[in-house]
């Protein structure tokens, strides 16, 4: 990763300047250096292009943008002596650059992608690679996890960081790597440069609408994981129960991927026979080649059945016996903020945490901890500012249809109102209690639980920081979760 390569060496061609030396890359006009190739590429809110003249002045002898940015920059790139690559595609030819820039990645690459479940498949597939003797990280929300570890900001993180971390993680020895591919990082072709032996589709639903301009162009972007990204040569795990899966499962058999269909029908390769729940997990039936087999996970959540037998079916597509494969799963465990037990009342009521929040997500959510319940099920929700708004209220009547009581609180509201996000989620949930103070709120719900009950906190899940008003101040949900517990039966936390 040191050293100088040529624009040759990273799939590139100047139109105009002196053939350039390259001593690294950068996207941010303030980390550029002297050498450097600059990404000026085009943003929501301004043209990358704008900040050429930084680069430039910083010592960047290359820029690598569109037609736009050309016309935006190329005379202070040519009074500069710099050299002008321009590209229709000039965010996959960045990700193809750092790839070749970089030179190395865990020799076996998984990613998946879906509205959810994203976080607890790679988790999940890390955790069954390492259980079958294997040096193995998962990349994605919660950072770089595994046998090597270091934060990301992103779920998806930009190409320059994306192959300087697989480069870094291959030097430390990792041999298997699973990530998520969010639509984002998919859209912006953030994944383009990564060799994958296979991928992974878990659920479509919507999310990310003030992003992508409708449901189909938000399908589309995920689907250029196995439209693009994978090779011919590649393996698709696809939920076929999720919607769209079926349509998932086409995309990649016309590139002729090998499929592997996940789910409870028979057209499934990896079938969900049966499937039993208690109040301390749940066990599983599953038929792959005709053999049988049995597990029990001690994981909360219907959907982890579908979660956890993607990630063995992305873990056979990568090579592992099925039967290796399948005796790992009972060691699996809960990702922290998915469906994780966070506390306890002494009269046996749970207190669960969970990522939730989407409407899918949330019912989903609920539906699944319900048979987990004996009594009641209390649910605390709210909703991101800055977001897809549209999906607010059918977020709070979403909680409505599946929780017996649901309050409505502060999420992270950004620089929207709070008090108007709140109302727009009690649109769909005009019986639900609101409570604005997120710690209250809990609170409220833990002190509400009696023997048997359930509390699912959602919304936030991992996350430490609750953002308000550009200020991000401390807050855990499970954190305060054992607090609430704690204050109110007269305990440490």
């Amino acid at each position: 990763m040191s050293g100088t390569k040529t624009l040759t060496d990273l799939g590139l061609a100047a139109r105009g300047g002196a053939p350039a030396g390259i001593t690294g890359l950068s996207v941010d006009s303030r980390a550029a250096a002297p050498g450097h190739l600059f990404a000026a590429l085009p943003g929501v809110r301004a043209h990358g292009a704008g900040f050429v003249p930084q680069a430039l002045e910083r010592g960047a002898v290359a820029v690598l943008t569109d037609a736009e940015g050309a016309a935006l920059c190329g005379e202070a790139v040519a009074a500069a002596g710099a050299a002008l690559i321009v590209s229709d595609e000039p965010r996959a030819a960045l990700a193809r650059a750092a790839a070749l820039w970089s030179g190395a990645q865990p020799r076996v690459m998984a990613a998946v992608t879906g509205t959810n479940g994203k976080t607890s498949v790679a988790s999940f597939l890390r955790q069954i690679w390492i259980a079958l003797g294997h040096r193995a990280v998962n990349l994605g929300t919660t950072g770089v996890e595994g046998a090597w570890e270091t934060p990301l900001r992103h779920t998806t993180p930009e190409p320059i960081t994306l192959h300087r971390v697989l480069a870094e993680a291959a030097a430390a020895g990792v041999t298997h790597a699973a990530m998520e591919a969010s639509s984002h990082g998919l859209d912006q072709r953030r994944l383009d440069g990564v060799v994958l032996t296979a991928a992974g589709f878990s659920s479509f639903s919507q999310d990310h609408l003030d992003y992508h301009p409708d449901l189909d162009a938000y399908f589309d972007a995920k689907a250029g994981l196995f439209a693009r990204v994978l090779g011919e040569e590649g393996a698709a795990v696809v939920n076929l129960d999720a919607e769209r899966g079926f349509d998932m499962a086409a995309i990649a058999r016309a590139r002729g991927q090998r499929v592997i269909g996940v789910g409870r029908g028979p057209e499934a390769d990896l079938r969900l026979v049966a499937q039993r729940c208690d109040p301390q997990g749940q066990e599983l039936r599953l038929s792959w080649g005709g053999a049988a087999y049995q597990a029990k996970l001690g994981l909360v959540g219907d959907f982890q059945a579908w979660n956890a037998a993607l990630a063995a079916g992305l873990a056979i597509a990568c090579g592992d016996a099925p039967g290796r494969v399948m005796a790992a799963l009972p060691a699996l465990e809960t990702v922290r903020g998915r469906m994780q037990l966070a506390a306890a009342r002494t009269n046996g009521a749970g207190v669960y945490v969970d990522y939730a929040h989407t409407p899918d997500a949330v019912a989903t959510a609920l539906r699944a901890l319900r048979p987990h319940v004996m009594g009641r099920l209390v649910a605390v929700i709210g909703a991101g500012g800055d977001r897809d708004a549209a999906k607010r209220p059918l977020m709070g009547a979403a909680a409505m249809a599946e929780a017996d009581h649901v309050i409505v609180t502060d999420d992270n509201p950004r620089s929207e109102d709070p008090a108007t996000i709140r109302a727009e989620v009690m649109e769909g949930a005009p019986d639900a209690e609101e409570v604005g103070d997120r710690a209250e709120a809990i609170l409220r719900a833990v002190a509400a639980l009696g023997p048997g009950d359930a509390l699912l906190i959602a919304g936030k899940g991992h996350e430490t920081g609750q953002e308000i008003a550009g200020v991000t101040y401390p807050f855990d949900d499970a954190e305060q979760a054992s607090l609430a517990v704690a204050a109110l039966e007269g305990r440490t936390a």
